[in-house]
């Protein structure tokens, strides 16, 4: 092979290799889903106190952040907070929220699946659940939600 023929090849294999996916560790998948579950309790905390800003804190804070209702996505931190932040009002009604179901799935080094069951109730009785989705990315401040798809069931 000319060394003009075999250059093309040497950029593909590069490109290949670089490509490659991360030999980095995975983090390991007890220790992740405590600190996650534990995250979501802090964020339930949050929302029955009627902490707006806590409960979206753990959103990432970027315009490409996602949020799927069942209907359509949406996009950007600003139209998430927006979106909670009738339910936040003064005398607003705001049932308590739980979750359920956790289950948590490294897919990267800082990259994280996570899937439960919301549960809003009021006097003991169930007002709204369904299942969520939402992928996780590790960064400087902690675990952030980059994707949220979220469901109700019927009721």
């Amino acid at each position: 092979m000319t060394p003009l023929r075999a250059f093309p090849l040497a950029v593909l294999l590069a490109a290949c290799h670089s490509a490659a996916p991360s030999r980095a560790p995975q983090p390991d998948r007890g220790q992740l889903a405590a600190l996650l579950t534990r995250q979501l309790g802090r964020a339930a905390d949050d929302w029955n106190r009627g902490d707006l800003d806590g409960f979206v804190s753990d959103y990432a804070r970027d315009t490409s952040t996602t949020f799927v209702d069942g209907r359509r996505a949406r996009h950007g931190f600003q139209f998430i907070r927006e979106n909670y932040a009738p339910r936040f009002a003064p005398g607003a009604p705001r049932d308590s929220l739980r979750f359920e179901e956790i289950e948590v799935r490294p897919l990267a080094p800082r990259i994280a699946l996570l899937t439960a069951r919301f549960i809003l109730f009021r006097s003991g009785r169930t007002t709204a659940s369904g299942p969520f989705t939402l992928v996780m990315e590790r960064q400087s401040d902690g675990w952030k939600i980059l994707h949220d798809h979220s469901s109700s069931d019927p009721h």
